[in-house]
């Protein structure tokens, strides 16, 4: 009925700014005690100085007794210098950078174009750093399939990355697709990893569809077929320390996901921990549920494990439809469905 666990992390989490940030931040610090911060702002974060404030503004924002601990990370360009990676390292602040090939998601329009061409120094003085880059690990060509976006960036981008830069630290973040799980069990540990995001552990591309276009569900890399979600979990679910918890929760007001246009993106924060019990628990790995929240992120980074407890109580609870805010509405991952699992700190 209870499950005691090291306090998890998120590897992967996107805060905004101004009012939305305001709002969403008490969510994550509830839950973990640190997160990696996505710097795709608009105007992005691609800069330590920038960085730097940006991380000022979500302490600034937390609920005045949480001790939780924003690691920013630096928007990669074409223009990004070897010299700005050596800033990032000395700051303490920046721990990672992260590669958004240009439109591939939210606020990637400055993302990079040409990643061999015009960010190899880069990559090179990262590797010197040990600084890890983090990858949305799609291609944007048009000529390629949603659903294949993926698999073509691994064989095209990923592959030909890690063969001419072996000592670089990659991080594959939210895969999707078996391909992506074999690759990185194919890898040398310690050099590639990859995060994973409880909506790609629990829902396939049926969720889109079913019922009528549902826009809550719509998220990028966008969902696949069951065999990936089946694949995803095993990996996750074998305690391969490979794989870490990342939640990529992306807010977004409830009017622009439901607009003709939607935007991707999944709120998860206020159920992210009980959606992973719930996995490990349908798998009957809930003794693997830590090491896969609390120990392999951290272990990947070099960076101690939290000290602190969370609980988990076997007690049925509604997720809220939505969270009102004074700017509008946001829509949570399961909303008005019931979880199992409710986390409380120690």
């Amino acid at each position: 009925m209870e499950l005691t666990i090291t306090q998890p992390d998120d590897w992967h989490l996107h805060l905004r700014d101004g009012e939305v940030l305001q709002a969403v931040v008490p969510h994550s610090a509830s839950s973990f005690g640190r997160a990696i911060v996505m710097p795709n702002l608009k105007p992005p974060i691609t800069s330590t100085a920038a960085a730097v404030a940006y991380r000022e503004s979500i302490l600034k924002a937390l609920p005045a007794d949480s001790v939780f601990s924003p690691l920013m990370t630096l928007y990669l360009t074409d223009t990004t210098s070897p010299h700005e990676i050596k800033l990032a390292r000395e700051s303490g602040v920046v721990i990672a950078v992260k590669l958004y090939p240009a439109g591939a998601t939210t606020n990637s329009q400055d993302g990079v174009t040409d990643l061999f061409g015009k960010c190899l120094p880069v990559l090179e003085e990262m590797a010197e750093q040990n600084m890890p880059l983090l990858v949305h690990g799609e291609v944007t060509d048009p000529d390629v399939d949603v659903f294949d976006r993926e698999k073509v960036f691994i064989d095209t981008i990923l592959q030909p990355l890690i063969q001419r830069l072996p000592q670089l630290k990659v991080v594959m973040e939210h895969i999707t697709t078996m391909e992506a799980v074999r690759f990185v069990e194919s890898c040398s540990y310690g050099s590639v990893a990859a995060t994973v995001t409880p909506q790609h552990l629990l829902l396939n591309r049926n969720a889109l569809f079913q019922g009528g276009l549902q826009p809550h569900n719509y998220c990028l890399p966008v969902l696949k077929r069951e065999i990936h979600r089946q694949a995803i979990v095993s990996a996750v679910t074998s305690g391969n320390k490979k794989f870490f918890l990342g939640t990529d929760s992306a807010p977004h007001e409830k009017r622009r996901k439901e607009s003709p246009c939607g935007c991707a993106g999944i709120y998860n924060a206020p159920v992210a921990i009980s959606l992973y019990a719930k996995v490990f628990e349908e798998a009957g790995a809930l003794d693997k549920l830590e090491a896969f929240t609390s120990f392999n992120g951290p272990d990947f980074y070099g960076l101690p494990r939290n000290t602190s407890k969370i609980k988990l109580t076997r007690t049925p609870w509604k997720v809220p439809e939505s969270f009102s805010f004074s700017f509008g509405d946001i829509v949570p991952m399961s909303a008005g469905e019931t979880l199992e699992w409710q986390p409380s700190s120690i």
